[in-house]
């Protein structure tokens, strides 16, 4: 890889054989900035991987023998990179020509403002419905609840740059040194709400996250998982959403909270019932409890240190912001 480029853009890949062709054919239209790529294959049994080696011989194509999961799939290629910055991308995305050039000025804008920068999120828009945003961002809320912002509203909105809590790892740039020096995604969670996770440490260690609303992506949904409603899916965040909370918050906080997540966990789980998924939400949650308190789990709790005080409130700040945002425009 050249060290002149800043940017690797990795692609996790799992059974993408419908999706990753027009991915990568869409990323070798990109204009304005030279960057590497790395598709990192995560133990496909379709053999999408091949696709890479056929068709893309300049990406670098890394093979995993287990099925790790989205976490441990990026982390592979994060180790593998060495540039300054990482993009993420799902392979069921195509991006606009300009998008990594416009996440990698919408860092170095931050980084001349002298603001402590870790991550900066795309607009993503429907593959099927264009005029129709899928994530501008993402939010937390002291419900318990990550949202794609603006999921749903018209493509037209969401123009302006601005903070976030979190990007969604299906379409952002993260500043690579601070991925490692974090000890980058945790792969517990195995995929879902990992993004939040990195995020929401970066955040209690004073850096922020935004929102790049000029690298413009489309993006297929549920690409893996199958669909957006599933039992897969809906376990595996149900635990990942109380695993987040006993990982990152105090136990001060978790009981200044805990009225909100107890609503926002009843919420869900009739709304699940509702869909028929109820078991498997209540079942999620329960993984999450023994996962919390478990070895591992309690081997990764984020250590509070009272100089970072200023920083926990502004997230507290945050938690609460989000539940209007979740209930007004998003």
């Amino acid at each position: 890889m050249q060290k002149d480029k800043k940017t690797t853009v990795i692609i996790p890949n799992y059974n993408g054989k419908k999706y990753l062709e027009n991915c990568l054919l869409f990323l070798k239209r990109s204009k304005g900035t030279a960057f590497d790529v790395i598709v990192v294959d995560d133990a496909s049994t379709d053999e999408s991987y091949r696709i890479v080696k056929e068709s893309f011989p300049r990406a670098r194509l890394i093979r995993r023998e287990e099925n790790g999961g989205f976490a441990a799939c990026v982390n592979t290629g994060i180790r593998a990179s060495n540039t300054k910055y990482v993009v993420l991308l799902n392979n069921d995305t195509v991006v606009e020509p300009d998008f990594v050039f416009e996440l990698e000025a919408a860092m170095e804008k931050q980084e001349k403002k002298k603001s402590r920068i870790f991550s900066a999120s795309a607009k993503m828009l429907s593959m099927n419905e264009p005029e129709v945003i899928d994530g501008a961002g993402d939010c937390y809320c002291a419900l318990g609840w990550a949202f794609a912002r603006g999921k749903g509203q018209s493509a037209k909105r969401y123009t302006a740059e601005g903070e976030v809590f979190s990007s969604c790892a299906g379409a952002a740039i993260y500043d690579r040194e601070l991925l490692v020096k974090l000890g980058m995604f945790d792969e517990l969670h195995f995929a879902y709400l990992e993004d939040v996770d990195i995020c929401y440490r970066a955040r209690l260690h004073g850096y922020k996250s935004i929102y790049a609303p000029k690298a413009v992506l489309y993006h297929a949904g549920s690409g893996s998982s199958g669909s957006r409603y599933n039992a897969f899916k809906i376990n595996l965040s149900s635990r990942n959403s109380v695993y987040l909370i006993a990982k990152n918050m105090p136990l001060l906080q978790i009981l200044i909270n805990s009225p909100l997540l107890i609503a926002g966990f009843l919420i869900k789980s009739v709304f699940f019932c509702l869909k028929g998924f109820g078991p498997v939400y209540i079942k999620g949650l329960a993984r999450g409890l023994r996962l919390s308190f478990s070895e591992k789990g309690r081997a990764n709790k984020v250590s509070f240190e009272i100089r970072r005080l200023p920083y926990y409130l502004k997230v507290q700040l945050m938690l609460w912001a989000g539940v209007l945002k979740r209930f007004t425009d998003g």
